[in-house]
């Protein structure tokens, strides 16, 4: 079996390229190695994959119509798992167009590729960025995501119309995921949580919005991989019943751990591993932000009999060790 996963040298296609080798099958990821944070962490990522067999990797940025066009006359996926995307609330806020390209223009290259090949199915990454302004707890994918606060979530928002308007013309299988808060080892150096680390382990201050009223669904990255591997292989049938996704092979699910964390619990959980305190900073919400996250996984559980289990004080522990093995602490 031989599946394509985009945006592998990033922190979850690399994970998932790891979990889809060790299970026999092919790999063939790509990658443009975007400067948004730092290329050697993605470099070092790809190193791992190297040395295995059945992964191969190409340089391509997927906004490149032709040169994505290319990849899909070129080779045939049974799968196509589309993690690739600029990421990132704030920045998106400084740099517009980085979004556009990406997030639009690449993910709309995909769906030509994955319709012109039959691919069996498309999993992309979607957000739960999407929910925006939503103050009804938990998020469900059946709640209205008409009001997105940022352009990041407009642009996920927009995969997701995207990706079910080639479901319903074309029978493409498609499943959007909207990851809640994704963190663990080998993660984003732009996460909070990955900053924290490293500030109060070099005894600088951290930055806490909104006065640390903030709470987020953290979901550990082994989570979301499991939750990813088992989906890959489930494609979606077009459903008669919902109105929403009649006729269309189309499905939308939530990966979060279900279970809020307090920002100020997260910080003490983080400090207790370090066995350091935190210096703070307190600062206003910023534009884009949202005050708490929280997934609805009915579905999940329903569809794959799976739900994430992973505490954040085990999350945490294996992040730090990494951090500190990784940077030489």
């Amino acid at each position: 079996m031989k599946i394509l996963v985009t945006g592998v040298a990033g922190f979850i296609g690399f994970h998932l390229a790891q979990r889809l080798l060790a299970e026999g099958m092919q790999v063939y990821g790509v990658d443009n190695l975007n400067d948004y944070y730092d290329i050697s962490l993605k470099k070092a990522r790809l190193a791992q994959l190297y040395s295995q067999a059945a992964f191969t990797y190409q340089f391509l940025d997927l906004s490149d119509r032709l040169g994505t066009t290319q990849l899909f006359q070129d080779q045939t996926f049974d799968y196509v798992v589309h993690l690739a995307a600029q990421a990132g609330v704030r920045y998106s806020l400084q740099n517009p167009f980085a979004y556009i390209d990406s997030n639009l223009s690449g993910f709309a290259n995909v769906l030509e590729g994955c319709r012109h090949s039959q691919t069996g199915h498309l999993v992309f990454a979607s957000s739960s960025s999407v929910y925006g302004a939503n103050t009804k707890l938990p998020f469900a994918t059946s709640d209205n995501v008409d009001h997105p606060i940022s352009l990041y979530a407009a642009t996920k928002k927009a995969n997701e119309l995207m990706a079910y308007t080639y479901s319903h013309l074309y029978d493409l299988p498609t499943t959007g995921l909207r990851f809640f808060t994704v963190y663990g080892p080998w993660g984003r150096p732009d996460m909070a949580y990955f900053k924290f680390v490293q500030a109060i382990s070099n005894n600088q201050p951290i930055d806490v919005y909104n006065y640390g009223k903030m709470q987020r669904d953290f979901t550990y990255i082994d989570d979301i991989i499991e939750g990813l591997v088992r989906i890959i292989q489930k494609p979606p049938q077009a459903n008669n019943r919902d109105i929403l996704t009649t006729q269309a092979p189309y499905k939308l699910y939530n990966i979060g751990n279900n279970s809020p964390v307090n920002l100020t619990v997260f910080i003490e959980v983080i400090e207790k591993v370090l066995g350091k305190k935190a210096k703070k900073n307190l600062l206003p919400i910023q534009p884009g932000d949202v005050c708490c996250t929280y997934a609805d996984i009915n579905d999940l559980i329903q569809d794959i009999d799976f739900k994430p289990v992973t505490k954040i004080e085990q999350g945490i522990e294996r992040f730090v060790q990494w951090y500190q093995d990784y940077y030489s602490y």
